[in-house]
């Protein structure tokens, strides 16, 4: 369907799943014999995030929050915009902010800084990629699926101009697709 678009494919979905799982499976661990509240950051998490409650087996709360920023562009415009706020408190309870990707780490910070004057228990991050190549603030998270090298990826929740969400593995978008002058020095 996306041939053309797709440079290369950088994790198979056998290989997410077995990640997804380790994740699950240490997350448990930590967090055995109490609850937690895993939020959702709207939109490019919810295909990782589904499948990582599901792996949990401990008390699990979910709730979603929206912010970025990236608008519709390829590089961040460093000015945070929070779009889509928790839906329940968090004082006094265990906290893990679902990501995507922690690339520039900007939106992140801002999320976790304002997460932290709400009073959680505790307050982590699980973030399906990092990118740490690209980071501009001091910013780690706590539980990491896979760390990638400086390249636009797609695929499992991530997108670029709201499509490829779909694909079931990781890819590398081609260049073409979002430099089109590239295609005129070619």
């Amino acid at each position: 369907m996306y041939e053309k678009e797709i440079k290369r494919v950088l994790f198979t979905k056998e290989q997410i799943a077995a990640r997804v799982k380790e994740l699950g499976e240490e997350i448990s661990r930590d967090y055995a014999g109490e609850s937690v509240t895993m939020v959702c950051t709207l939109r490019g998490a919810t295909i990782f995030f589904a499948d990582l409650v599901r792996e949990i087996k401990c008390d699990v709360e979910i709730d979603f929050v929206a912010c970025s920023s990236y608008g519709s562009g390829t590089t961040t415009s460093g000015e945070v915009k929070m779009q889509k706020d928790l839906s329940s408190p968090i004082e006094g309870k265990n906290v893990i902010v679902v990501e995507d990707i922690i690339d520039t780490g900007t939106t992140l910070l801002a999320l976790t800084r304002l997460l932290k004057t709400r009073n959680p228990k505790s307050l982590k991050v699980c973030s399906f990629l990092d990118k740490p190549s690209r980071r501009k603030v001091d910013f780690k998270g706590d539980y990491i699926g896979f760390e990638i090298e400086n390249e636009f990826v797609i695929g499992y929740g991530l997108d670029y101009n709201q499509k490829f969400r779909n694909l079931p593995e990781v890819c590398i978008l081609a260049p073409e697709v979002y430099m089109p002058d590239l295609n005129k020095a070619l």
